[in-house]
């Protein structure tokens, strides 16, 4: 029988996981729940597309820009407090919104629900904190999966509210749903002791993060419609390179530094993080192709199906993520993060492979949804397991902040390269041809397997104080309780 001691941590663990997962979610299905509008923005907004498409693109760079800096007020001022605070712009931008019938509100509104992303890093370092040991691996991969199921399922739910209700119930529910989850972690997440940590917030770091990431991901996002040689592009791309090169002289003179240059060019995390940008591609080029093929004319070789039928089919693939998350846990456990992480970036490439030999059939497209899905879960299980060896305790929240930051990076690239190639080959109907979309399929492959490559150049064991408890190099250790500011390493 276990002691009463253990009985009573365990209880309280399940409602503290299970608070912050849902709080993860939450933020998650924001990304995907305007996706299905996207032909339907211009005339819902009254403007023309080219402004429509910020109310997409507003959430994705928000969200993006706010992760790292999110993560470090979390390791500065505690964890708790700013997912409140981020569940609360969640709510905020969902209300703004849901009361929007122009253009300008809507993107704002976006903009304000895309500044709560960052739950999901800092809910995976707050169990860094407070979890016993053998628990972090399945929380984290708990946690981790909620990425990819928010936005898998909200697309369909998303497809469900506008083929039957008023468009401004999407936000109502994510309004809803976000005062849900904040009650959640008011009730059952206790305050970190990690709080009040010695340091300071870096402003000038923080805007120089801001401004320089602008200039990246704004002309990656919008070069197709801008046009790749225009002046502003180009403009931007060179600004963006001056200004991070500037950021990063000014992170590593300063004292208290918003993003530790010096840890993030360490071999596992700079590996990790450019793993992180492939697979940000790879797994989101399953929402702009295959629902788009689905859709497609059948005159086009498509498959013709409705906005409804394409994304109930892809809904499949966020309940395996949910149901790969233990399993996640338990290859994390018995052979480590760095073949978790291989594993699934080898799901994530034949899934793709089978998607270029099932393109004319429904059945095989949703298996490879499905397949694609289980490679996400375990890839995005282990990449904050595989960060965590290398960063000390007091730093997790900024680089997990990080390394979903290179993801979005990778799927801001993914939605430019995908929607230059679909439109550069079109058929009868002006649509993407069949072979525009094999070689976008193509481009997801080649992406998921040269992640697979670099994983080859992680280590093999992580020995050190900053270990990732999946690793087989550590053994089990007692629970231990939340980390004082006294006792980081």
């Amino acid at each position: 029988m276990r002691p009463l001691a253990l009985q009573a941590s365990e209880q309280r663990t399940g409602p503290f996981i299970a608070a912050l997962a849902f709080a993860g979610f939450a933020a998650a299905i924001t990304q995907t729940v305007a996706v299905p509008l996207i032909p339907k923005w211009p005339s819902l907004l009254h403007t023309s597309a080219l402004s429509a498409s910020w109310v997409v693109t507003a959430a994705l760079l928000a969200g993006a820009i706010v992760n790292p800096i999110a993560g470090r007020l979390a390791d500065l001022y505690g964890k708790r407090l700013i997912i409140l605070a981020s569940l609360v712009l969640l709510t905020i931008g969902s209300l703004i919104c849901a009361e929007s019938d122009s253009v300008v509100p809507a993107v704002l509104g976006r903009a304000v629900q895309g500044c709560s992303l960052g739950i999901i890093p800092i809910g995976i370092s707050f169990f860094r904190d407070q979890l016993p040991a053998e628990k972090r691996g399945a929380a984290t991969a708990v946690m981790s999966s909620m990425l990819g199921a928010g936005a898998a399922l909200g697309q369909p739910f998303s497809a469900v509210v506008v083929a039957h209700f008023d468009w401004h119930l999407l936000f109502w529910f994510t309004a809803v749903l976000a005062v849900a989850a904040l009650l959640c972690v008011v009730v059952a997440v206790p305050a970190d002791s990690s709080a009040a940590r010695a340091g300071s917030f870096d402003g000038v770091g923080a805007l120089g993060l801001t401004v320089g990431l602008v200039c990246l991901l704004l002309p990656i996002s919008k070069g197709e419609e801008w046009g790749w040689t225009a002046g502003r592009t180009l403009g931007l791309f060179a600004a963006s390179v001056v200004v991070l090169a500037a950021w990063s002289v000014w992170e590593r003179r300063s004292a208290a530094p918003l993003i530790d240059v010096r840890t993030s060019i360490h071999r596992t995390v700079l590996i990790v993080n450019g793993t992180a940008v492939l697979l940000g591609f790879a797994t989101y080029a399953v929402t702009l192709t295959v629902s788009q093929l689905l859709q497609s004319p059948t005159a086009d070789d498509g498959l013709g199906q409705s906005a409804l039928t394409a994304s109930l089919l892809i809904a499949p693939s966020g309940l395996v993520m949910l149901a790969m998350s233990p399993v996640a846990a338990r290859v994390m456990a018995r052979r480590g993060a760095k073949a978790c992480l291989a594993t699934g970036s080898a799901f994530m490439a034949g899934g793709w492979i089978m998607g270029l030999a099932s393109m004319h059939s429904l059945w095989l497209l949703a298996i490879t949804c499905c397949v694609i899905g289980t490679g996400v879960a375990l890839a995005y299980s282990a990449m904050p397991m595989l960060i965590a060896t290398a960063v000390p305790a007091g730093q997790t929240a900024a680089a997990n902040g990080l390394n979903t930051l290179t993801r979005s990076i990778g799927t801001s690239s993914c939605s430019a390269v995908v929607a230059a190639i679909l439109a550069g080959v079109v058929g009868a109907q002006g649509t993407p041809t069949l072979g525009a979309f094999r070689i976008a399929f193509l481009c997801a492959t080649a992406a998921a397997l040269l992640a697979l490559c670099a994983t080859t150049l992680l280590p093999s064991a992580q020995r050190g104080p900053g270990r990732a408890d999946g690793d087989p190099a550590v053994r089990r250790v007692p629970p231990i309780r939340p980390r004082s500011r006294n006792h980081n390493k």
